[in-house]
């Protein structure tokens, strides 16, 4: 018992530490778009190939054996292309949601995944949710309404492409959250997570390449040291690499549910990030949406642990 609590105890950290990194992605990315002019497609293609580089360097010093048995299993092959997919997808689908409708709007639509998390263990399971993760997902929900609009319903805006984008992002993040968990049982979390990334990267550069699909031709930004130590250190390193590694690690042990609710401490790392790098001014909106987010870590990390969790390995 006091092991199992220790992993969920790890989990939880992990998880909680890789989404709180996103936010350093966004307020790098942030910084790349309004200093560099950066263009989006640029940003995601980089973040996407400094990830999956660090993967393979990960992969061929410590998890050879695994990454063999992937390859070797032509349904393991395809559900790890699928869940790379789904993490091109994410990133893809949340810029043109930006793109259509506003940052702000874009993330509440992107924290409908959370819902969807719930919806789907909970018919799965043939149960009602937990109190406690109910309570989370009321507070992760309205912290991320508060920080996203300030409060202010008029910040939304819904056209019909935007919220396609949308719903199609919150459908990505599902998938990517709930689907390789068998993946994870089989062949541990890491090497799925890399051989995601990796083929996230594929697709990506090849996205990128037709240009069109981003609305613009291929363009690359004129960037001094500090813009590519920002966007190779801060969105590739740490924003994409350490912080789908950390989450996705931690996910696999404290499962999708807990994971979900974790994942949407996003907005409110980036809205601190931008405060103390950036010299962003916090609302009152923001600091309410940040202790909300406090009360929702709070409320999963006193849940019991799932009894489906996959306790994969690494």
């Amino acid at each position: 018992m006091a092991e199992r609590k220790a992993e969920r105890a790890r989990g939880l950290v992990c998880a909680l530490a890789g989404a709180s990194l996103w936010g350093v992605s966004g307020a790098c990315a942030q910084f790349l778009l309004d200093d560099y002019g950066a263009t989006p497609a640029f940003v995601t293609v980089v973040r996407a190939l400094t990830a999956a580089a660090l993967f393979v360097v990960l992969l061929a010093a410590r998890y050879r054996a695994a990454v063999a048995a992937i390859l070797r299993d032509g349904a393991a092959r395809r559900g790890t292309a699928l869940f790379g997919v789904a993490l091109f997808l994410s990133q893809f689908t949340f810029a043109a949601s930006v793109g259509a409708t506003n940052a702000g709007t874009a993330t509440v639509l992107q924290s409908l995944a959370v819902v969807l998390i719930m919806l789907i263990t909970c018919v799965r399971g043939r149960a009602l949710p937990r109190l406690g993760d109910a309570a989370g997902l009321a507070c992760a929900l309205a912290a991320t309404w508060l920080i996203a609009t300030q409060g202010n319903p008029g910040a939304l805006q819904l056209p019909p492409d935007g919220l396609a984008w949308g719903l199609v992002n919150a459908l990505s993040v599902t998938f990517y959250i709930m689907y390789p968990r068998r993946l994870y049982a089989r062949f541990g979390s890491l090497p799925v997570v890399g051989c995601g990334m990796m083929a996230s990267a594929a697709v990506s550069v090849g996205v990128w390449g037709l240009g069109g699909l981003w609305g613009a031709p291929p363009s690359l930004p004129a960037l001094d040291a500090t813009g590519a130590l920002v966007l190779v250190a801060g969105v590739g390193v740490l924003g994409t690499f350490v912080a789908f590694g950390l989450y996705l690690t931690g996910v696999a042990t404290v499962g999708p549910v807990a994971g979900g609710l974790l994942g949407a401490v996003e907005p409110a790392s980036a809205t601190a990030l931008a405060a103390l790098w950036l010299g962003t001014v916090v609302s009152a909106a923001d600091g309410a949406g940040l202790a909300l987010m406090v009360a929702m870590i709070v409320l999963v990390s006193r849940a019991p642990a799932p009894g489906g969790a996959s306790g994969s390995r690494p």
